[in-house]
């Protein structure tokens, strides 16, 4: 029989049981594991800051000297163009290579079959010593019609001139193959709607292929593109007064190699870090979609590390759940 205060269809009441703790896995190799890698960090940087040999002082007097960041901007022009007309003749080539038409596709698998099949510092030098071939220049109607550009190929094709020439026109044949893979990438029924809404070819891989092959393509595109920075240093060979080339400039005169190739080096990692970072935002952009949630920034992945590392509050005995 129910009691004054507590209603008849109100089930009696149990003592609680007891809160269960969840007791995190212990993981004892792993803080052995950290442990060693530490102590080979600290050993390593200690050695690294204690050598006199590296010249501390001497990289901090020419980390910002005017001819290094010079050639630190003509490294960034360098790279900046050479991408730029990769990636544009890449993507004709790809569109080439898929072309039902047999003599364009083959045309561009010959093109990519060349200028894979040699080193980029062998074209280098090639075409610096282009003028051997051709000593004159010129542009305009072929078999005798009238030139509209001419001149001395030593005058036309500087060693800035040369250096775009061959980084660009070798990394289109990488970056054909990158944009290949891409748009093969993208299932065939695609294709299929947009013919059957009437969009010609071109329409078809401007307007659906290509934005949805971007996923595929930015990835690889943008480790040619920290690749290509570190490429730029095979121009020194043809005096181009790239970043490199400005350290050696300096240390052939003060015979200081090693910090003036720490300045250099110093200077490759800092780019390069940055452009890590903006590949990995610009791949956090095109992957929207493809999961159901956009992957963590590297600022959003750290607050759940330190989260994760942070040991569990425990409650006070007698406070509520």
């Amino acid at each position: 029989m129910a009691t004054v205060g507590e209603s008849a269809h109100e089930p009696p009441r149990t003592a609680r049981p007891e809160e269960i703790r969840a007791v995190p896995l212990r993981h004892p190799g792993r803080w052995a594991s950290g442990a060693v890698v530490l102590f080979l960090i600290v050993v390593a940087v200690h050695s690294v800051a204690t050598n006199p040999r590296f010249g501390w002082g001497t990289v901090g007097d020419y980390l910002f000297n005017g001819r290094i960041l010079h050639g630190l901007v003509l490294t960034l022009e360098l790279t900046a163009i050479a991408m730029a007309v990769g990636i544009a003749l890449g993507v004709l080539l790809a569109v080439m290579r898929l072309s039902p038409n047999p003599l364009v596709s083959v045309a561009s698998s010959f093109y990519i079959w060349l200028f894979r099949g040699t080193p980029v510092l062998v074209q280098i030098l090639f075409w610096s010593f282009i003028s051997a071939l051709y000593p004159r220049i010129s542009l305009g109607v072929p078999f005798g019609g009238p030139e509209l550009i001419s001149g001395n190929a030593n005058t036309i094709i500087t060693p800035f001139a040369a250096a775009i020439l061959a980084l660009g026109l070798n990394e289109g044949a990488y970056m054909a193959e990158i944009v290949r893979a891409g748009i093969l990438s993208v299932d065939e029924g695609q294709n299929e709607a947009a013919q059957a809404l009437g969009l010609t070819r071109l329409q078809t891989m401007r307007r659906i292929v290509l934005p949805q092959a971007m996923r595929v393509i930015i990835p690889p595109t943008g480790n040619e593109t920290i690749s290509m920075l570190k490429t730029t240093s095979l121009v020194s060979v043809i005096a181009t007064q790239e970043l490199l080339y400005s350290a050696q400039l300096i240390y052939a005169v003060n015979y200081r190699q090693i910090p003036l190739l720490i300045v250099a080096s110093l200077w490759y990692l800092t780019v390069t870090s940055v452009l890590s970072i903006g590949q990995y935002y610009v791949e956090r952009h095109f992957g929207r979609g493809s999961a159901r949630q956009a992957p963590m920034t590297p600022w959003q992945r750290l607050r759940t590390n330190l989260r994760y590392i942070r040991p569990p509050q425990r409650r006070e005995e007698g406070a509520s759940p």
